[in-house]
């Protein structure tokens, strides 16, 4: 495939370097807004920049019809626009707030887990997560995802905040910490004892390669997307 990345930091880099690894052309590498000219006609485009300008980079590759895959956080509140516009366009968008295969399963699992403890009394339920310290949003995408799995599965809770759950909120204890990539924890507590599950990142080379497959899979699809849909969960 021809990819082009919107986008070139850390992960920029380590995405041209696994896509490079199974076979890929990288055919841009934008740290500028994106232009039918820059981007040089890809098959799709892997966007990771920051929040203030995911939009205008999303949009401009749409109206391009060009497929894009979407790394970045913090711009969620325009996300509706950009499907809306994926539609008109008849191409195809893939957001995904984290794109580790094992954090998806997490997803899948904190669901789960949510739906047991919902008629299950004595139990306070908080999240945390914890990045490095470059990272711009808090809390994380992520993090944010699973509070909305949550939601999802307990009509208990229908909205988060930074710090302590407290009634119908969900709290989010949002930490940052040297070169941490990402670690992501669920935690439901009562007077004598504790459930956790937890999430642990070593390297950002996972949410990298689950990029590329995601890449690898919208190819000729039309529509909005989910890693959900690419993995089958």
């Amino acid at each position: 495939m021809r990819i082009a990345l919107v986008g070139y930091g850390k992960m920029g880099k380590i995405i041209d370097e696994i896509a490079t690894k199974r076979g890929h052309e990288i055919v841009a590498r934008l740290k500028e807004t994106p232009t039918a000219e820059n981007l040089n006609s890809p098959d799709v485009v892997i966007e990771f920049s920051l929040p203030e300008v995911a939009y205008e980079n999303i949009r401009a590759c749409l109206e391009n019809k060009i497929p894009v895959i979407c790394g970045t956080t913090g711009w969620l509140e325009e996300k509706p626009g950009i499907e809306k516009l994926t539609e008109e366009n008849g191409t195809a968008f893939l957001y995904g707030s984290n794109f580790s295969l094992g954090v998806n399963l997490f997803f899948a699992l904190n669901e789960r887990l949510a739906d047991l403890m919902k008629n299950v009394d004595g139990y306070s339920c908080q999240l945390e997560e914890i990045h490095h310290i470059h990272k711009k949003d808090a809390p994380s995408g992520t993090a944010i995802s699973i509070a909305e799995g949550i939601f999802k599965q307990n009509p208990k809770f229908d909205s988060w905040k930074l710090e302590e759950t407290q009634d119908n909120q969900l709290g989010i204890f949002a930490i940052r910490e040297d070169e941490v990539p990402g670690t992501h924890s669920v935690f439901y507590r009562s007077e004598v004892d504790e459930i956790e599950i937890k999430h642990t990142a070593f390297s950002r080379n996972g949410f990298a390669l689950g990029a590329v497959v995601a890449a690898e899979w919208i190819k000729d699809k039309k529509g909005n997307f989910t890693m959900k849909d690419v993995l089958g969960l």
